[in-house]
C-alpha cells in the first residue's frame, strides 16, 4: 500500500510539473515574461479583447487562458515568486 501511495504522488507530480511546463513554453511562444508586469498589469491585459489580441492569447483554448494568466499572475513582478527575464 505505502509503495502504492509512493507511485501515485510521483504520477500525479510529474503530471503537474508537465503542466507547467507547457504553459511555462507558450507563454515563452507568446514572448509573455511574467517578471516584466505587476499582478494588476496581468489582471488588465486579460480582461481586455484587444490587449488579448494583441499579445496573441486569443489564439489560446479558454483553459489554456486561464492556465496562462494564473501562471503569469504566480510568477508577477511583484508576486512572492517572481520569474525576472535573464536570470
Amino acid at each position: 500500500m505505502k509503495y502504492l501511495l509512493t507511485l501515485i504522488f510521483i504520477f500525479t507530480f510529474e503530471n503537474l510539473s508537465a503542466v507547467e511546463i507547457k504553459i511555462e513554453s507558450t507563454a515563452k511562444k507568446l514572448q509573455l515574461y511574467a517578471g516584466t508586469k505587476a499582478t494588476i498589469q496581468w489582471e488588465r491585459v486579460f480582461s481586455s479583447q484587444r490587449r488579448m489580441k494583441k499579445y496573441k492569447i486569443n489564439t489560446l483554448s479558454n483553459k489554456n487562458i486561464d492556465k496562462l494568466k494564473t501562471y503569469l499572475i504566480e510568477h508577477s513582478a511583484d508576486s512572492k515568486q517572481p520569474i525576472v527575464p535573464g536570470l
